[in-house]
């Protein structure tokens, strides 16, 4: 006689996974096109209306058949993905699993920020779309972006990033993701643009959808509010960026030592213009397609990087016209003095607000802006007055080691993550911050000459802590991302 146990353990053996009773049917060749129309709209959006994802999260799953799907239909490279699946925790034991892609926002910060154009919303969908032959990889949208949509291919040397499939749609059919579904927890719907701006509601644990209006509804389960990342408290440095951190250090000092020779001798001048140009070779590392940044002016109306590109672009003469001043009439060299330092403080404010304008509480303007000028006013002191330098490195090094109190307290916060990471996996440049700081003051008593490499290293060091040790806002992660072979 068969008793209750028995019977749960062999209804047990049948049972099948979601994943696997999609994949049965479509080994059957059961699975049909017109099998999807019922998770896409059957019409386009009208005016006041675009396309946007919507995700029933009481049917996901966490089996990243999405991010398979996309990954094989778009061709994406190894490591790379445009949908990912994270998970959302609460103290009481809540657990929500969550696909995502990219919002295709009302607001694209992405295309506000890229310098060349390279993006486009689709009038009549809504769609934000990446034109990747116009990129040129300075991946200045990847810092923008508050959910960590675009991502950048070395393989390519461009940004590139989810479109909906806006072909699949054009012809009818859904996107990759929603076809492989197999718990149909994606579809694509048309929203109101004008209520959506009104509501303002987006998905607890989530980044503020106050800055670019993401465009993806999450329904079918009541997510409370106290949901966290799972992985919010993971100290993961983020990338070094290292052509930027050398070209900031090396244009804040080279333009630094070069209104110093306003003072001081020529070869002071020569030193400054040769940092300077080192700097401005530098950030040309950076850009994955260099021999396209002469567009950057399409980018000067709301993006900071072009406004950065032109402003540097300016300066960029005058300490090359200090440099050779003995060589030069009055009518050139004396313009170029009057200008250098208002010249110097605009490109160094642009680079500034290219950072401030990412919306990333650690690099916000009342800590950006004092730490590049200050690097900017040591290497001006550096070669007139070391007691007048030794102050400004001291204020500069006392400004940093307040980024280090945040660690105690038990409530997370972009700033405590930050400081965790100074003082953990990054405590070996944290220390060599302050001790080649302290080095430099001491040297600039002997002579500038030996401190001025001296300063060069401790002010890197101050960089590359910019960049690693900043809090990048995404989507909730925790899971780890499905390669597709």
């Amino acid at each position: 006689m068969t008793n209750l146990v028995d019977k749960l353990l062999a209804e047990q053996k049948q049972l099948q996974t979601p994943v696997a009773k999609f994949s049965k049917s479509h080994d059957n060749h059961e699975l049909r096109t017109d099998l999807y129309k019922h998770l896409i709209p059957l019409e386009k959006p009208r005016e006041g209306e675009q396309y946007a994802f919507q995700v029933e999260l009481d049917k996901c799953t966490g089996c990243k058949a999405c991010v398979v799907a996309c990954h094989t239909l778009n061709g994406l490279d190894e490591d790379e993905a445009w949908r990912d699946v994270g998970l959302l925790e609460s103290g009481n034991g809540f657990q929500q699993t969550v696909t995502t892609a990219c919002h295709h926002c009302l607001e694209p910060e992405c295309m506000h920020g890229c310098p060349v154009g390279a993006y486009e919303k689709e009038k009549d969908t809504g769609i934000v779309r990446h034109l990747d032959d116009q990129c040129i990889g300075c991946e200045y949208c990847v810092l923008k972006c508050p959910y960590d949509v675009p991502k950048y291919s070395e393989k390519r040397g461009i940004v590139r990033k989810c479109d909906m499939c806006h072909q699949r749609l054009v012809d009818g059919e859904a996107p990759a993701c929603v076809q492989a579904c197999p718990t149909e927890a994606i579809s694509i719907i048309k929203i109101d643009t004008a209520a959506l701006r009104s509501e303002n509601n987006f998905l607890p644990g989530a980044p503020t959808p106050e800055i670019t209006q993401p465009t993806t509804r999450y329904i079918g389960r009541n997510v409370p509010a106290d949901v966290i990342p799972a992985d919010q408290s993971r100290l993961v440095p983020q990338p070094a960026h290292w052509p930027l951190a050398f070209m900031l250090v090396l244009t804040q000092i080279g333009l630094g030592i070069s209104a110093a020779s306003l003072w001081e001798s020529t070869t002071t001048a020569v030193v400054g213009a040769i940092i300077f140009n080192l700097g401005m070779g530098a950030a040309t590392l950076h850009l994955g397609k260099p021999l396209k940044a002469w567009r950057f002016f399409l980018g000067l109306k709301t993006s900071w990087l072009s406004r950065e590109i032109l402003a540097f672009s300016l300066v960029a003469p005058i300490p090359l016209i200090l440099a050779a001043q003995k060589y030069l009439p009055d009518l050139i060299v004396t313009p170029a003095k009057l200008g250098l330092i208002p010249a110097a403080l605009g490109a160094i404010f642009t680079s500034v607000m290219i950072y401030h304008d990412t919306k990333r509480s650690t690099w916000h303007l009342k800590t950006s802006l004092p730490n590049f000028f200050l690097t900017f006013a040591a290497a001006v002191t550096l070669f007139i007055h070391p007691g007048l330098f030794a102050l400004i490195l001291l204020l500069q090094l006392a400004l940093e080691a307040t980024f280090l109190l945040p660690t105690k307290g038990s409530d997370w916060s972009p700033q405590q993550h930050s400081a965790r990471l100074r003082l953990g996996p990054l405590q070996r440049v944290t220390r060599a911050r302050f001790l080649t700081g302290a080095i430099t003051i001491a040297l600039a008593f002997l002579n500038p000459w030996l401190a001025l490499p001296v300063l060069l290293s401790t002010e890197l060091c101050s960089r590359h802590l910019f960049f690693k040790t900043t809090h990048a806002p995404k989507m909730p992660g925790g899971l780890a991302t499905t390669r597709a072979h």
